[in-house]
C-alpha cells in the first residue's frame, strides 16, 4: 500500500521549481530537525510514496506540487558540517541522529492554498489545517489524498 504524505519547505530553501530544476528533479529533503517528523522519514515511509509539495513561510502558502520519495533514508550531511546551519554537534557519523529521504517532483500544480484548503469540509480532519500542527512532514489520509488530488485536476 502506497502511503501519502504532505512535505513543507520555504521557497528560499527549496522550492518546487529549484527541485524541477536539479537533476531527475529530485532532491535530499535536508534540515528536518524534528524528532516525529524524522521518524516519519525514517520509519515510515517508501520508495513511491506520494508527496504532497508544500511551500510555507511565503506570502501565499500551499500545495505546490506532487512527489514521490524516490530513496530510503539514509543521514542527513548537514547535520555533521559545521558551517550548516543544521549542523548538530550531539551528532556523530557512527551513530547519526537525522535521516532524510530524497524527493522526486513528479508535476508542479497551481498554488493550492491554505485558505482553499481550508474552506472544504471533506479536508476539515487534515493534519495540516488542525490547530497548532506545525510539523514539517505529516500524513495524508487516502481521502484527503483524493480531495486534494481532484482539487489540483491530477489524475
Amino acid at each position: 500500500m502506497t502511503n501519502h504524505w504532505l512535505m513543507k519547505s520555504e521557497p528560499g530553501e527549496c522550492s518546487v521549481d529549484d527541485a524541477l530544476a536539479a537533476p531527475d528533479a529530485t532532491v535530499p529533503w535536508v534540515g528536518v530537525r524534528n524528532y516525529q517528523a524524522r521518524n516519519f522519514m525514517r520509519d515510515a515511509m517508501q520508495v513511491g510514496d506520494g508527496v504532497l509539495f508544500y511551500h510555507s513561510s511565503c506570502a501565499e502558502p500551499g500545495i505546490v506540487g506532487i512527489a514521490r520519495v524516490a530513496s530510503t533514508p539514509y543521514p542527513d550531511p548537514t547535520q555533521f558540517d559545521p558551517e550548516s546551519p543544521y549542523y548538530d554537534p550531539t551528532s556523530k557519523p557512527e551513530q547519526p541522529r537525522w535521516m532524510l529521504v530524497d524527493v522526486q517532483v513528479v508535476q508542479k500544480t497551481r498554488n493550492l492554498t491554505l485558505a482553499e484548503l481550508r474552506a472544504h469540509t471533506a479536508l476539515a480532519e487534515l493534519t495540516l489545517l488542525k490547530k497548532g500542527n506545525r510539523l514539517s512532514i505529516t500524513p495524508v489520509d487516502a481521502q484527503h489524498w483524493h480531495v486534494i488530488s481532484a482539487l489540483l485536476l491530477i489524475k
